[in-house]
This record gives C-alpha cells, structure tokens and sequence, in this order.
C-alpha cells in the first residue's frame, strides 16, 4: 500500500523576536522542522541551510534504509554549516535544532536532535515522540528536577544538542515508527510548546479535522498568549496515496545544468542584513525551478532565502549543493553514432590520465588528512586518564587504528571523588577552545571537589566514653579520648556523647534531593 502526507505548516516571527530564525519544509514524503539559534548572528542562516539541505529527499522508494539516508544527510548539513562558519567568521556560534521524518513505503523515519519537538496521534493516543535534548530535561531524567520545575528553571532553554558550531559530531535521536492511514504528526519549534501546554495542543489536534485550520489555530493561540519566541507547525496526516500523487512523485527531478549555472540573468540581485549579494536572486531562482517539480510548502527563513534571496549565502550554498547532487545521477547514454566513433579512435595516448588522476587524489588526500590532523593538534579537551582527570590535546576520535589525540597533562583529582552528573560529563569528554580554557574546566571539577557533602563523623570508639562505674580518679585521668571530632582530648568530658555537629546533622536531616552543605558551600 503506497503512502503519502497530506500536509499544512506555518511560520510566523512572534511577538517580541526581530526576525524568524525557524524554517519548515512539509511534502509528500518529508517534512522537517528547524529552530536557529536566536541568541546568535546567523540563526536564521543555520535553519534555512538546513532545511534547504534536506528537501531533495523528498520523494519515494529508496534503496535501503531511508532512515541512514536521512541521518546522511543531516550530518552534510551539519558540515555544511561548519563550513559556512569557517569561510564567515560572523557567523561563529550558530547552530539549529532539527527534527524530521521521511515516509518510505508503510515506514517512516525520524531523526531529531535539539529542543523542537513531535507529537503524533495515532489509534486515539497522543504522546510526545521526540525527547528534548536540553539541560533542564537531563536533570529531570536523573531525578534532579520535577517536570513543573523545569518551566520556571532558569536555564530552561539551554541545549545540549544541536547541528552548527559545535567542536562535537552531532548525535542525533533516529527512530523507525510503522506508518497507517489515518495518523497525524505535528512537528513544531519551542516557540509553540513554551506558550500551549501539551493538553492544549492536544486538543486543538483532535478536534480540528482540517490540516491548515489546525496549524492557524495553533499558531493563533500562541501569538495571543504573547509569543516570545519564533513559532512554526508543520501538521502532517498519513494517507493513502491515489494515482495522482504517483504521477507528482515520478515528475521529482533536479533542475537543469545550465540553470544551476545560473544562465537567467534577468533578476534584480537581493541584499541580506549585510548588503547586497550579486547574484542571490539569480540562485534564488534555480532553488524555486526545483522545488517546483513538487508539491510542497516552505515557510520561514528557508522560504525567504528561496523566494527573495535575501539571505544570499543560504541560496549560493543551496545552489551548489543542488549542482552536487545532481552530478551523482546516472547521465543519459550517448548516441550509438557517438559511441562507435569513439570506438574506432585510437586510445593509448589516454591511458596515462588514469594513474595519473589517482596520483593526484592521493597527493589531494594526504594533503587533507596531514592538514586535518595539524588541525586537530589545536584542539583541547578534559576527559579521564589512569582514573584521573586529564586534560587531552587533540580530539576524542580515532582515524582507524590511529588515536587523533594524547594525554597533555594530568591531574591529582580522583574521577571517583567527583560528583556522578561531574563523571558523567567526564565519559562525554569535555571539550575546551583552546589549553587555558581545558586548565579553567580543570580548576571548576577542582572547586566542585570543595563543594561535596560532608563525610560522616567518627563513631566515638566505646572503649573512650567514660563508664558510669568510672571513679573519679579515672574521670580526672589525663588519658586521652576521642572526642566526635576525632581530635584526641585530654579532659574527660560528656563530648563522647555529644550530640553530632551541626553539619552533621543538617547533612542527616536533609530531605532527599536536597543539597547538602559542607563548610558553607552548598552542593
């Protein structure tokens, strides 16, 4: 049985936001959410690369697991951003959430990394299928906070996930889910769930049948409840295919050579928040030719920089990577004359070219792995050595059997000593900008040792308290007893029945899941 998405998304910037830094795409077999990082130049240059990325995998029958080509792709996407990183400097610290699902056959593949999220309604059960890759939700999951906690915590909003400017390969969430008529799946940024509640959202799901009625009042809702942040829906429903979506799904196809050239001409160049672009429209225009080819809706940055080209970098960057792709599809064959004639030249003079071009992608690799691993010996991070804390020069990756980093200095913390979340953050290794940044990481595992709870008071020893029986000459002894404090007294004092000191018993009577204090610093 073939089957298709019925689809409806929207985007809007919000009530306080300057600009949008989410983009959606939904069609008939993909639809993807991502959320830029507001907080940084470029956010909405983050999302709408990575959308615009992932909108050629939009049709049917793969080869394989759709799911691999789905998590392929969004790793491009990621390097892709680095890349835009490298070349821009402004745009130092961006980075995008993403969540994606891509239907092949009766299955549907999702892939999801950051703090957007999604729902689905199915056999009359909604739930939340995505996990929010977040700080607050850590502490949740190890017992640390209570979910009504976490909407007030201060740093609700801190990821620990995403795509774009991080020093570690991003670690998606991918999951297989089985795909029946009749389901619905709404994928939204935060901007959504930080104004609605999930029952809320629950309820304008269930009962509004119409997909576009659905994502308008969903949105509606959160623009009335202030919106602080970007809001974007896409709303999904699982059907079956009918012929005509077949014959949409079998017109897919890459734009022409020479239109990814850039051969129209006629467009009046757009300019970004930075000036001008020469040329933005023009690759503008090849990024619509090809999204024409499908039904489809695009909405936030990626459909700015698609419709107006003004975000130049994102439709050149787009542009190429159409270009890319398509030079991976099989050529037309050529004409039998054309072949016979080639058949009849003389060919010895040409088989020189061969080794010779594999000579070159050899001396091209070495050059690449000898300047990635130069690169390499520029990066720091702190991880465990021998049961102690390390700092590392290099990264935490090997090249085959080749460790891409070494022990540059070790340390007198015990790994044991530190906190459990502290080791855990440790196994994850902790990665640092540059030597002085490890050694500051170092010097806070450090202070967090200072901060630990209080060890329990020495049990007095019986032989040391004083017996009832005792004579006065022996409570006079100078003979010295341990007191709770474990220093010896030479007094014969009730100290050995003492009550335990007040750190002790605070330590004792504190509830679970409160801190503990040891010297005034609070754990």
């Amino acid at each position: 049985m073939a089957l298709v998405f019925r689809f409806a998304a929207r985007s809007d910037v919000g009530k306080v936001r300057s600009k949008n830094d989410d983009s959606a795409y939904a069609g008939r077999y993909l639809a993807v959410v991502a959320d830029g990082m507001g907080g940084h130049a470029g956010g909405n240059i983050a999302s709408a690369s990575t959308v615009l990325d992932l909108v050629h995998l939009d049709r049917k029958d793969y080869d394989g697991d759709a799911g691999t080509h789905l998590a392929d792709e969004i790793q491009t996407a990621n390097s892709l951003l680095s890349e835009l990183v490298s070349s821009n400097p402004q745009l130092a610290g961006m980075g995008t959430t993403v969540t994606a699902m891509l239907l092949n056959g009766e299955q549907i593949s999702f892939a999801h990394i950051g703090d957007s999220r999604a729902y689905r309604l199915k056999d009359g059960v909604f739930e939340q299928i995505s996990v929010d890759h977040t700080f607050v939700q850590r502490l949740i999951e190890e017992g640390r906070l209570k979910p009504e906690e976490a909407e007030i915590h201060p740093h609700k909003n801190v990821l620990m996930r995403v795509l774009g400017d991080v020093d570690a390969s991003p670690e998606l969430d991918l999951s297989t889910f089985d795909a029946a008529p009749g389901e619905r799946w709404l994928l939204c940024s935060d901007g959504l769930n930080a104004v609605l509640d999930d029952a809320a959202i629950e309820r304008v799901v269930r009962e509004t049948a119409d997909l576009s009625a659905c994502v308008n009042t969903l949105v509606d809702l959160t623009l009335a409840g202030g919106s602080p942040d970007n809001v974007t829906i896409v709303v999904v429903d699982v059907d079956t295919a009918t012929p005509e979506d077949l014959r949409t799904a079998a017109l897919t196809a890459l734009p022409p050579a020479r239109q990814a050239a850039g051969e129209k001409g006629d467009g009046a160049p757009a300019g970004d928040a930075d000036g001008d672009a020469p040329g933005a429209a023009i690759r503008a225009d090849v990024i619509r030719e090809d999204l024409s080819s499908r039904p489809h809706t695009l909405v936030g940055s990626a459909a700015l920089a698609t419709e107006t080209g003004q975000i130049p970098i994102v439709t050149q960057r787009s542009t190429e990577r159409r270009a890319a792709v398509m030079l991976t599809h099989k050529a037309p064959p050529a004409d039998t004359a054309d072949d016979e004639a080639d058949d009849d030249s003389p060919r010895p003079r040409r088989r020189w070219l061969f080794p010779a071009a594999l000579a070159l992608m050899a001396l091209i690799l070495a050059a690449v792995l000898a300047l990635g691993y130069v690169w390499t010996q520029t990066r720091y991070y702190v991880a465990t050595f021998d049961n102690r804390v390390a700092i590392y020069n290099g990264v935490a990756q090997t090249l085959g059997p080749i460790p891409l980093s070494h022990v540059d200095q070790t340390t007198d913390i015990p790994v044991s000593s530190l906190p459990q979340f502290q080791r855990n953050r440790l196994e994850n290794t902790l990665a640092a900008r540059d030597l002085e940044h490890a050694q500051n990481i170092v010097q806070d595992l450090r202070r967090s040792l200072r901060a630990l709870p209080c060890p329990p008071e020495s049990d007095p020893s019986p032989s040391a308290s004083p017996s009832p029986s005792s004579s006065a000459t022996e409570s006079a002894s100078p003979e010295p007893s341990a007191s709770p404090s474990g220093r010896a007294s030479a007094e014969p004092s009730p100290s050995a029945t003492a009550e335990p000191s007040a750190s002790a018993s605070a330590s004792e009577n504190a509830e679970p899941g409160e801190p503990a204090v040891c010297g005034g610093i609070i754990q």
